[in-house]
Parts: C-alpha cells; sequence; structure tokens
C-alpha cells in the first residue's frame, strides 16, 4: 500500500511540475509577446515621426520646383517675346538701313562712270566694298535673328539628291578650276527627308568655304546610306583646324586663325574671290541644320583638311520631289528678268548686259507679245524692266498691271524712261515702282538690281 501511495504522489508531484512548467513558458511567451509589441509600438511612432518629416520636406521641394518652373516659363516666354522683338526691330532697322545705304551705292557707282584719277577709282572700289560687306552684315544678321526667333519654318518632304549634287558641281566646278582643284561627286543616288532650301544653303555654303579656303588638293561632296539614314559630307584637304578651334568657328563672326580650314574660316559668303568673310556662314550653317533635325558634325586634322557631315533620314524614292538648284555665280545668277522695250537695239544691249550677269532674261515689245509669253506658259518672272513709252502711245505701267494681276503679287518693277516729266515720277511711284532714266547707266542698274532681288 505504501508503494502505491509512493507512486501516486510521484506522479501528482510530475503533474504538477509539467502544469508549472507550462505557465512558465506561458508567462515567459506572454511577457515576449508584450515586449515585441512595445518595441514594435515604438518603432512606429518614430517611423511616423519620420515619414511626416520626410513628407514636409518634399512638400515643400515640389512647391519650390513648381515656382521654379513658374519662373522658367515666364523667363522662356519673355525670351521668346525678345527674340520676337528683335526679328521685327531688325526688320524695320534693314529696310531703314538698306534704304540709305542703297541711294549711297548708287551714288559711288554714278561716281565711277566719271572720268576720275586712277587713286579716285580706287577710293571708289573700296567704298563700294566697304557698302557691300555692311550690306551682307544686315541681311545676314536678319537670316539669323529669324532662325533663331523660330520663323523659318522647315517644310519637310522626300528629295532625291540627284539634281541637287549636280546642281551644286555645275555651280562651283569654275571656281575649283580656276584654283587648280578637283571638285569630287560621289554617292547621288539617294532620296532624303528634308527642306531642299534649307538644305540647298546649308551645302552650298559649305561648298563654297571649302573651295575658297583650300590652296590645293580637291574637295568631296559624297552622300553614303546608313541603315535609314543618309551621311553627308562634305570633305576638303584645307590645313585643317586645331582642336580649340572646333567649337568657335560656329560662333557669330569668328574667322578663326591663320592656320584655318576650308570649313574652319567659317566666312560663308564665298563667290567673291579671296575676301575674308563676314564670320557668320558657319553659324547660319548650324542654326538651319538645327531647324531641320539634322546633326552637324565637324572633324578636322590640322595639316590634312576637315570635314563636314549632316545626318538626315531616308525618304521613299516615290515622293520624292524634283530639286531645282539656282546657280551662285554672282548675286543676280538665276534671276528671272522680264523686258519690254520697243526699241530693238536698247532691248538687245540690255539682254546682253543682264545675261553677262548671270540673270535669265525675257524680252518683248509690248503688252501683247507678254500676253502670248504667258499663254505659251513662260515662267514667272522675279522682276520686269518696263519702258514707260511704248508704241502706238502704249504704256509700260499696263504691263506690270497685268502681270501683278495674274501673280497676284506686287511684282518689283523698274521703270525706263528718257522723259524727266514729274508726272512720270509720280505715276510711277504710286504703284511703288522704282524709276531709271534713259541713258541706263550699267553699275547704277546692277545695283538696284541687287537692292530689289534681295
Amino acid at each position: 500500500m505504501a508503494e502505491a501511495a509512493d507512486e501516486t504522489l510521484q506522479r501528482r508531484i510530475e503533474k504538477l511540475e509539467r502544469i508549472n512548467a507550462a505557465l512558465m513558458a506561458h508567462v515567459e511567451r506572454s511577457m515576449d509577446q508584450q515586449g515585441g509589441a512595445y518595441s514594435l509600438f515604438q518603432t512606429a511612432i518614430m517611423l511616423e515621426g519620420r515619414v511626416r518629416s520626410r513628407t514636409e520636406e518634399l512638400t515643400g521641394l515640389m512647391r519650390r520646383l513648381e515656382r521654379s518652373n513658374e519662373a522658367l516659363v515666364a523667363a522662356k516666354e519673355e525670351a521668346e517675346n525678345a527674340n520676337r522683338s528683335k526679328t521685327r526691330f531688325l526688320a524695320a532697322a534693314s529696310h531703314d538701313l538698306l534704304q540709305p545705304l542703297n541711294a549711297a551705292r548708287l551714288s559711288v557707282s554714278a561716281l565711277t562712270d566719271l572720268p576720275l584719277t586712277p587713286d579716285a577709282v580706287a577710293i571708289a572700289g573700296q567704298v563700294e566694298r566697304g557698302l557691300q560687306t555692311i550690306e551682307d552684315l544686315i541681311k545676314t544678321l536678319l537670316d539669323i535673328s529669324k532662325l533663331d526667333a523660330g520663323i523659318v519654318r522647315p517644310v519637310v518632304k522626300p528629295a532625291a539628291l540627284r539634281d541637287l549634287f549636280g546642281g551644286l558641281v555645275a555651280s562651283f566646278k569654275p571656281f575649283a578650276e580656276r584654283k587648280g582643284l578637283r571638285l569630287t561627286l560621289r554617292g547621288s543616288g539617294l532620296v532624303v527627308t528634308t527642306d531642299v532650301v534649307l538644305l540647298q544653303r546649308i551645302l552650298q555654303n559649305l561648298v563654297s568655304n571649302a573651295i575658297r579656303y583650300t590652296e590645293s588638293g580637291g574637295v568631296l561632296i559624297a552622300a553614303r546610306r546608313r541603315g535609314g539614314t543618309c551621311r553627308i559630307e562634305v570633305v576638303d584637304t584645307g590645313r585643317g583646324i586645331g582642336e580649340g578651334e572646333r567649337d568657335l568657328v560656329f560662333e557669330e563672326f569668328y574667322r578663326g586663325g591663320g592656320g584655318k580650314s576650308a570649313v574652319g574660316a567659317a566666312a560663308g559668303e564665298g563667290g567673291r574671290g579671296e575676301e575674308p568673310g563676314l564670320g557668320l556662314g558657319l553659324s547660319i550653317v548650324r542654326r538651319m541644320a538645327q531647324a531641320l533635325g539634322h546633326p552637324l558634325e565637324l572633324a578636322s586634322r590640322p595639316g590634312h583638311g576637315t570635314r563636314m557631315a549632316l545626318t538626315l533620314p531616308i525618304g521613299t524614292e516615290q515622293a520624292a520631289e524634283e530639286i531645282r538648284v539656282a546657280p551662285i555665280a554672282t548675286r543676280l545668277s538665276g534671276a528671272r528678268i522680264l523686258i519690254v522695250e520697243n526699241d530693238q537695239s536698247t532691248a538687245d544691249a540690255l539682254q546682253r548686259l543682264l545675261r553677262n550677269w548671270d540673270a535669265e532674261v525675257a524680252a518683248y515689245r509690248d503688252l501683247a507679245a507678254v500676253a502670248a509669253g504667258v499663254g505659251a506658259g513662260s515662267v514667272a518672272p522675279d522682276l520686269l524692266i518696263l519702258d514707260y513709252h511704248l508704241d502706238d502711245g502704249a504704256c509700260g505701267l499696263d504691263v506690270a498691271a497685268y502681270l501683278r494681276n495674274i501673280a497676284q503679287a506686287a511684282l518689283p518693277v523698274i521703270v525706263t524712261t528718257a522723259d524727266y516729266s514729274p508726272e512720270i515720277e509720280r505715276e510711277v511711284a504710286g504703284i511703288g515702282a522704282e524709276l531709271v532714266h534713259k541713258p541706263i547707266k550699267p553699275a547704277q542698274l546692277r545695283s538696284l538690281l541687287t537692292y530689289m532681288l534681295t
């Protein structure tokens, strides 16, 4: 019995120990849970404070960013307004400056027709060149202003390079040959997507510089296809330019040092011998390339030459339009001039003179002949030179009214006459035309044509 009682008591002790152990474990677990919750609570409070602080900081930054964006928008609008104002001012100022400049050039031209000493002739030539430089500068600055103001809106469409490259070679080959340079063309069979007029001006500028500032060797015009793009390159064998000047050549009025290459000179007003340029050519090239979205690259090795590269998107052959390239031999090259003159010898002399200046000339005796030419599909003229007194009492101003009505535009008109009556002067002024009294002085006429056609 005693043994059975001991075993019963031992089992109860073991059971109580198990219950005690279970209770202790439960208490320990409870304490751990309470301690963990408290720690989490403390952590949550700390995180909430940090989140609130970061949120306030981020809100402040966003508000400052909004104010900065508003300031940037206001500054952008102010800059655009200033650009537009500058363009309007330059346009008005250019017109006002070119008027007396034209008068000065006409006066110098008239002066050179007088009997002068050799020294006086040399001085008159210097004055004429100076006036020409001023005129070029005014017009180039106006071009730059228009590009900066975004007034120039490219008309982008597919165009074949064949005609453009052919026109460049035809226009520049005589200049290259006179300097003993080779002018080489490669890869003109591609079609690109671009504004033909702006691309033509870019390439004319680059090729003109390349020929003008290369002493020996030659100039290469090349087009290469690279995937979906076309890379047009103008490569010269000039002296090359140093690395320090490669950004400067695109700046306005920068003309480089004595060791400049074809494009490094950045003149861009080629075609008048070896006169120094204005340092604006490559500045205009860069602006035109930016307006077109065509990346422009320059690479050069001093002593070896320079490469200018323009990248354009490839176009489709079916939609490509024909490129008509205006020759650039002189300032009047390619100008379409219509003459109405009833005196045949005068008409012949005037035609020879204008064609010597590389203008395209069509001559008629009266309004009926002009109307017949229009009916036959003659090309619309850029400028009219009209004799006031025609046969059978007809008047040259009637021709101006007829052609302006067809063109729906105020075509530039020069009226010639040997009649000095004030009535004729008033009539000519009334239609916005220029009056030139006979005998016509060639230098005077050329200066007036240059002014009216640009």
